[in-house]
């Protein structure tokens, strides 16, 4: 994995989102639910995670503060059976989750000579093994800190990786040309984005050539005014409201397992 060289080349990117938009999940939820299956008395940090949610509305708490209270759910888990529990989700539940069209675009970049980046909000512990895996260049996901056992409340170095954040970590790292001009409107040469979500508007706009993944109202509209082209494939739920009851059963640890090996409580 190359997230520190210098990217002083001339060929194309291809930037990817990762949740909702290379799996039709939120990841970090998606995962949490894999671990309520395994220990359902990790259920116990819905009573303070439900009760931060109408600050969080509020913004009282940013999303920053909400994502450490939601690994609380790893609470005293130790680093080896962390990594555990991760590379059996992601054999057996993540990776069989994938849209088959996004990762076909993936390889089709990476065949192109394009350099791939994965840039997600969700953390960098597991956004490292999804990237190297489906072959990305460069991967930068949110610095959530891997303690051995994990502390009740997990350290974040850095900013939350959203938004106009995911540029500057690109520019930082270097995997951008370094006179990249993202606010002056310059777009990368010969590149792609995709994403499904209106935070991403900025990475998306930094490309020639952007994808929309399911996009609601909010993305739609915008995407229509830059001609960016739409993906819409096949999903386990339909619709927004699909997308948010399969959210909330994961949250609670009630979405099914695809594996028949793993222990359910």
């Amino acid at each position: 994995m190359k997230e520190h060289e210098t990217a002083g080349k001339s060929q194309g990117y291809a930037l990817f989102d990762l949740d909702h938009t290379i799996v039709p999940f939120d990841t970090q939820v998606f995962f949490a639910n894999y671990i309520l299956k395994q220990e359902g008395w990790r259920r116990i940090y819905l009573l303070w995670f439900a009760l931060a949610l109408p600050l969080c509305v509020l913004r009282i708490l940013d999303l920053r503060k909400m994502k450490r209270l939601f690994f609380s759910c790893l609470w005293r888990m130790p680093k080896d059976e962390l990594r555990g529990h991760l590379e059996n989700f992601l054999d057996n539940e993540y990776f069989p989750a994938l849209y088959p069209e996004v990762v076909a675009e993936v390889n089709r970049h990476r065949s192109a000579g394009r350099i791939t980046i994965l840039n997600s909000a969700s953390p960098e512990f597991y956004v490292e093994d999804i990237a190297k895996r489906l072959g990305f260049d460069h991967f930068i996901g949110t610095n959530l800190l891997v303690e051995d056992p994990m502390p009740f409340l997990p350290a974040i170095t850095g900013p939350n990786n959203k938004k106009e954040a995911k540029i500057t970590a690109m520019i930082e790292r270097k995997i951008l040309p370094p006179d990249f001009q993202a606010k002056d409107g310059e777009k990368l040469p010969d590149s792609w984005a995709y994403s499904d979500s209106p935070a991403d508007i900025p990475l998306l706009s930094i490309a020639e050539n952007g994808v929309m993944i399911h996009p609601g109202d909010t993305l739609r509209q915008e995407g229509e005014s830059h001609q960016w082209t739409t993906l819409t494939p096949d999903r386990p739920y339909a619709g927004k409201w699909g997308a948010k009851l399969t959210t909330l059963k994961q949250v609670l640890g009630l979405w099914p397992l695809r594996s028949h090996s793993s222990q359910t409580s």
